[in-house]
């Protein structure tokens, strides 16, 4: 068989592809014991039909010709498209050209294939991600929060801070609504928890016990209270001095060094592993962002949207739930869900041409080396022999398919190691912190 690729216009290629009478021939002979299995002939038991009399029945050699070509069109389809590398993203439009009734078989096949997109400025991105810097004011708050559990309360007449303990009594009287008010004395509440309803905190603050506080609030379900809150006593947390003495007592460490420390090292290796977490999709999503929109073809798209929702009703179906239980429990349409899909694909999508575009702008494409190693890792993960895989890649036409993962890894790994990584307030992260104790990091 020979294949050669014509470049047409509207991102699509022309497959022109030749088969021999060899392969014709074996073609036409699994066609006929696959028909032998399938058709009724007195006399004859299924699948023992002689070819002659099979021919005869079918009304020529023309007849199983036809047969065995659309049989085998896919599977030639299939090896043109791995032996010239066409990328492929619709299905394709086939005709015959020649050869229906004997010969060598010629047919086109015209597909749009994966275009090639151009980046922006990918060598000065920068990258937001999680900070690993662990702060002593950090440390700080944490040995609080420990000292926290063995604090003493305080009154105060002073005007009410966060963090204070308020004891009051609450009227809640929901407007609109036939619900009994719901009245709570001696409610202890601790300021800036947010418990209550939004606002509460802000108004709060400032107050002094004696005071009342009124204001309308959510409950729920866009249903509106009246707050009356009666402020009867104001306290604060005494938190207890910080010794050697009372960290043996109260902690598992025996001194506030030793306690420091250890707060600060596990803080540490849990700011790496978040950010580590982090750093990967967040790169990825802001190379993507540099591919615009407009140039992601629709039947891109609509396959990832596809395959993204059979993903997600498979994923319903082995916790036995079904797709309508899921959106009255959400509150969505269909229309919505599959709008959120839609988006994800296409983020998807802008990511997976951006990476392939940065594998020619930096020359990343794998070698016939890497390509085999690569192979051999993934065979030996699905326990198969590394011939059988190669031979399946041909086979589905998927051959570009591993090329360009292989290729995205590689794009990913350049990434990692290229881009500027900046924490919440723009300040550049060094990237050394990202690299140390990776082993640690990932166990915390």
């Amino acid at each position: 068989m020979r294949a050669t690729t014509t470049t047409l216009n509207d991102g699509r290629v022309r497959l022109t592809v030749e088969v021999d009478e060899v392969e014709m021939d074996g073609a036409i002979d699994r066609a006929a014991q696959k028909l032998s299995k399938q058709v009724s002939i007195k006399g004859f038991r299924k699948g023992k039909v002689p070819k002659s009399v099979l021919v005869a029945h079918l009304g020529g050699p023309s007849a199983l010709r036809g047969e065995a070509i659309r049989d085998a069109i896919p599977d030639f389809y299939a090896h043109a498209v791995s032996d010239t590398l066409v990328d492929p993203i619709s299905q394709p439009a086939i005709s015959v050209t020649d050869g229906e009734e004997g010969g060598v078989l010629i047919f086109d096949a015209e597909v749009e294939v994966r275009p090639e997109v151009e980046l922006g400025d990918y060598t000065s991105l920068r990258v937001t991600i999680a900070s690993p810097v662990v702060t002593d004011l950090e440390v700080d708050a944490q040995v609080d929060r420990v000292r926290e559990t063995d604090a003493t309360l305080k009154d105060v007449e002073r005007p009410i801070a966060t963090g204070d303990l308020v004891t009051m009594d609450a009227h809640v009287q929901q407007i609109a609504t036939e619900e009994e008010p719901l009245d709570m004395s001696d409610y202890m509440y601790t300021v800036g928890s947010g418990v209550i309803t939004e606002g509460v905190d802000d108004l709060i603050v400032g107050m002094r016990a004696g005071e009342v506080l009124t204001l309308n609030g959510n409950v729920g379900d866009g249903v509106v209270a009246t707050y009356t809150l009666t402020l009867k006593k104001v306290q604060e947390r005494v938190l207890p001095e910080i010794s050697d003495e009372w960290v043996r007592e109260n902690t598992e460490w025996t001194s506030e060094d030793e306690m420091r420390d250890a707060i600060f090292d596990q803080m540490r290796r849990r700011r790496i592993a978040e950010a580590r977490v982090s750093q990967r999709d967040a790169t990825l999503v802001a190379l993507g962002q540099l591919v615009s929109e407009d140039v992601v073809p629709e039947s891109l798209l609509d396959e990832e949207t596809n395959e993204r929702l059979r993903d997600f009703v498979h994923r319903l179906e082995q916790q036995n739930l079904k797709v309508e239980t899921f959106l009255q429990v959400t509150n969505q349409t269909p229309d919505q869900l599959i709008e959120t899909l839609r988006a994800d694909a296409r983020r998807a999508v802008r990511i997976d041409l951006a990476l392939r575009a940065l594998v020619r702008a930096e020359g990343l494409e794998p070698s016939d080396e890497e390509i085999a190693a690569e192979l051999d890792n993934t065979a030996g993960a699905m326990s198969v022999a590394p011939d059988v895989l190669r031979d399946n890649l041909r086979d589905t036409g998927r051959v570009v398919t591993f090329r360009a993962e292989v290729a995205k890894l590689k794009a990913s790994k350049w990434l990692l190691d290229n881009v500027i990584y900046v924490d919440a307030e723009g300040v550049e992260i060094d990237r050394r912190l990202l690299s140390s104790d990776e082993t640690e990091a990932a166990d915390a």
